[in-house]
């Protein structure tokens, strides 16, 4: 059974008081800034609905003139993604910038022709992060993160590129949830139903990538991490096998990149002085 939201789906288990939730993440960002001795936020808007959730709570924890909001378009970058983002910008008030990341990937791309979309898309991620970080040196803000917890769970990011960031609002909500969340607070409408894509290549989506809709996948994942279901135990929910083994499979391959780099703890004994 699913709850319609918009024309989006969530499950009922992931339903949530989202003025609690609102508050709750207003809270932390503003707590984790003045911890951190900030007060500015800089943030890659790329027109999706994450990025635009992320500017709205950022935007009501710091205020409309400490936000800062970057469009990254790439030659192939659909229209629709950056006049999506002028919409969020004109509706939050906050001030902006665009940076053309076209001649930093082109440039990459003349020297490693060979590469293919994915590695194309990673590369298009991490120079989005260094112009982000190198924005927030120049302004003295803290860069935030706009990746959801599905993403996170399935390592359907990019390290060192759309992954890196100072905090992440969003990180504890399934994309289920950042619909649900974006429809309360007023997010354009548009921008909330629109195909879910990282806008990496033309007419790429991501529930094309991973196979099943974004309510079927977070199901799954709440099942196996929150609830510590077992795969068999998921399917008898309804849902098809070779659907839960690629989620998990997806999810266990890429665990690294939910985990700190691991180092050696040197545990030789040094003789005393």
């Amino acid at each position: 059974m699913f709850i319609n939201m918009n024309g989006r789906e969530i499950i009922p288990e992931l339903e949530l008081d989202w003025s609690e939730v609102t508050e709750e993440i207003v809270t932390f960002i503003r707590d984790r800034f003045r911890d951190a001795g900030f007060t500015r936020a800089v943030l890659g808007l790329s027109g999706g609905v994450d990025s635009a959730l992320t500017a709205y709570l950022t935007t009501r924890a710091l205020g409309r003139g400490n936000v800062f909001c970057v469009k990254m378009p790439y030659k192939t970058s659909s229209a629709s993604s950056l006049s999506d983002a002028d919409t969020v910008i004109r509706m939050l008030g906050v001030a902006s910038e665009k940076v053309d990341i076209t001649p930093m990937v082109d440039a990459f791309l003349k020297r490693f022709p060979d590469v293919d979309h994915i590695r194309k898309g990673n590369i298009m991620a991490r120079v989005r992060m260094i112009v982000l970080y190198d924005i927030s040196a120049r302004e003295n803000a803290l860069v935030m993160g706009t990746g959801n917890k599905t993403e996170r769970l399935l390592g359907y990011t990019t390290l060192f590129g759309d992954s890196a960031c100072a905090l992440n609002p969003i990180g504890d909500l399934y994309k289920s949830q950042v619909w649900a969340l974006a429809s309360y607070i007023g997010i354009p409408e548009n921008i909330v139903s629109k195909a879910p894509s990282a806008d990496l290549w033309v007419d790429q989506t991501d529930e094309d990538e991973l196979g099943a809709p974004y309510v079927m996948v977070d199901k799954v994942l709440h099942y196996y991490f929150d609830l510590k279901k077992t795969k068999e135990e998921i399917v008898a929910q309804g849902i098809e096998a070779r659907i839960v083994d690629n989620i998990l499979t997806l999810a266990k391959r890429n665990r690294f990149k939910r985990e700190p780099a691991p180092f050696a703890n040197i545990t030789i004994s040094r003789g005393n002085n």
